[in-house]
């Protein structure tokens, strides 16, 4: 690199966007994702101590994917090599595979090849990067927003650790403001800048989860604001809002939002919902989706899920299709929504002007994520835990059950009101007896929906069939205890687990084949027994082997400290030292706290 060269990329990174600028350098500054690179979570684990696997990272915009590619080239003794698969080919890739070939060969140094879109390579391609994978020549990281199941080949998925990336909470996103306002080298530490309560309110949520979408706003808004007579920028919300003036949904009509939409939709007017059914109509409608394509599903719904039970059905949906035709849009959104109501609630019903409200609620409330349960299940739900614990309507009496359809922080919301002229009255009275029934399920926790399942990866066959021959050999009463306390746990894969007294290694070896992207802190009293399982644990990889800590019950919260600091385990469970009762500790909000007994 001459003078010039230099002079130029200096120049490009002072005057880079404020989102480039702030992106976190070290795992430390990195905010959210709390359920990948928590502290005691594998994958920081994995990249602290450099030992990381092929990964593909997958999530909204905004949410850290290639700041995590970043961070782990800047801590990795590995040779980095990044590509974007838009600007990159076959020959770029073979560049690559070239250069971690010799850097193996002469220097026996590992390549990370990161590759961001990496659903943009196409079929061969992707299919160019499997054999070096296979063999180790090549650590893959791959950065996407679709869903890899659908997008990435399979192979390379089943030689990768999938991760999930959720949009970023609101506490996530005002600490990345603090950080941008208070950094004097790359951020405003170096004015005064004021931000007002409602002004900061505003920008977090408007910006939907996206950090990049959240800096670029607060850089429009900082320098575009003059200073008052003390010197002070002064962010209010009237500032605020002509920063960012639209949320964006997201929503690509070829990808996993597509269609779990339609799922959600569909889902929604099988169960007789016609509140939940018009959110997801104003969700598609208002990002874009083709309504013909709905009227589509509606004439197949008509039939399908409603039939001879009201045979008027499908001539009513015909006729709005048809209707819709003639009309075209924006007026086209009367007969699709008439047919949608119609359809939801078996008689007709012109009461439509509830959907103009439901489109409203995805204009101005936050964006909300899919209910897990009401997600297509049809291509991910091993990986994931899609469409998990969806109650199918048709089997239970009246072809109905007490189910949430809408998202969580919707829920209560009423959109259609039915009028108490003609035959509505009867729909009026039917809806209501429903969402009362929907309500008292929600406030005694009946079909609620599922938790997602944030990471996944392929079962390694030999460390399972490791993990399957040691949890044989307990004896069947302590079998059927440890069933039942896993059943009641339900652990996720990314979950952080601490197993008391656990010299049998009873729950530890079953905690290990559950939480393989969380991680497993056994406790025992005396280093004898502490050495036996590590001799145990030893036929296992470095990374997945559980972390023993030796301790009683009375020294383990100052041992915790001392070996196991800032970690937040999800649940502490194990038999008890003095008495033969089995112990849980669900979603610990302090340590040794809310304990429960089963």
């Amino acid at each position: 690199m001459d003078l010039f060269e230099q002079s130029y990329q200096q120049k490009v990174k002072a005057e880079a966007p404020l989102a480039e600028r702030m992106r976190p350098r070290t795992l430390d500054e990195f905010v959210g994702q709390g359920h990948i690179v928590g502290v005691g979570r594998l994958l920081r684990r994995a990249i602290v101590a450099d030992q990381l696997s092929s990964l593909i990272f997958f999530g909204p915009p905004g949410t850290g994917k290639t700041t995590l590619a970043r961070i782990i080239a800047q801590t990795t003794r590995a040779h980095f090599i990044a590509l974007n698969a838009v600007l990159a080919g076959v020959k770029d890739i073979r560049e690559a595979i070239s250069t971690a070939t010799d850097r193996g060969k002469y220097y026996q140094q590992k390549t990370i090849l990161f590759v961001d879109e990496v659903h943009r390579f196409n079929k061969s391609q992707q299919d160019a990067l499997l054999p070096w994978v296979e063999n180790g020549t090549i650590i893959l990281i791959g950065a996407t927003t679709e869903n890899p199941y659908f997008e990435v080949n399979k192979a390379l998925v089943s030689r990768s650790r999938l991760f999930q990336l959720k949009p970023l909470t609101g506490e996530d996103l005002a600490q990345v403001v603090k950080q941008a306002l208070a950094d004097r080298e790359r951020g405003y530490g170096q004015l005064k800048v004021q931000i007002e309560p409602d002004a900061l309110t505003h920008l977090t949520n408007v910006a939907n989860g996206d950090a990049r979408s959240l800096l670029n706003a607060l850089e429009l808004a900082v320098e575009t604001t003059p200073t008052n007579n003390a010197g002070v920028i002064q962010i209010n919300l009237a500032v605020a809002e002509e920063s960012i003036q639209q949320r964006a949904v997201l929503y690509d009509k070829e990808g996993d939002a597509h269609f779990d939409t339609i799922s959600a939709f569909i889902k929604s007017v099988r169960g007789s919902d016609p509140d939940a059914a018009l959110y997801w109509l104003a969700k598609m409608i208002y990002a874009g989706e083709d309504p013909r394509f709905i009227l589509r599903r509606l004439l197949i719904l008509a039939s399908e899920d409603i039939g001879l039970a009201d045979p008027n059905a499908i001539v009513v949906v015909n006729a709005c299709a048809q209707a819709f035709d003639r009309v075209g849009m924006p007026e086209g959104r009367y007969p699709l929504a008439q047919a949608t109501i119609y359809l939801a609630t078996a008689p007709k019903s012109n009461s439509i002007m509830g959907f103009f409200d439901a489109l409203a609620a995805v204009e101005q409330e936050q964006q909300s994520d899919i209910p897990n349960h009401l997600k297509d299940a049809n291509r991910d739900q091993k990986g994931l835990g899609h469409g998990a614990n969806y109650l199918y309507p048709h089997a239970y009496r009246d072809h109905w059950i007490e189910q949430q359809y809408l998202p969580s922080s919707l829920q209560g919301r009423v959109f259609y009101q039915p009028s108490a002229l003609g035959q509505e009255a009867e729909i009026k009275t039917q809806v209501s007896r429903l969402r009362e029934a929907q309500l008292a399920a929600q406030i005694e926790g009946i079909g609620a929906e599922s938790m997602e399942m944030l990471t996944y990866s392929e079962t390694d066959k030999q460390v399972e069939r490791w993990l399957q021959r040691t949890i044989s050999q307990t004896g069947q009463r302590l079998g059927e205890i440890r069933e039942r306390l896993f059943a009641l746990a339900q652990l996720q894969r990314h979950y952080l687990i601490l197993a008391l007294n656990a010299k049998s290694g009873l729950l530890t070896w079953e905690a290990l084949r559950q939480v393989p992207e969380g991680g497993v802190y056994a406790c025992v009293s005396s280093p004898t027994e502490a050495e036996a399982l590590n001799k145990q644990a030893a036929k296992l990889p470095e990374l997945l082997r559980p972390i023993v800590l030796t301790a009683n019950l009375h020294k383990l919260p100052k041992v915790l400290a001392q070996e196991a600091q800032d970690i937040r385990f999800d649940y502490i469970m194990g038999l008890p030292y003095l008495r033969d009762r089995l112990m849980v500790l669900v979603n610990l909000p302090s340590l040794l706290t809310n304990l429960q007994s089963c």
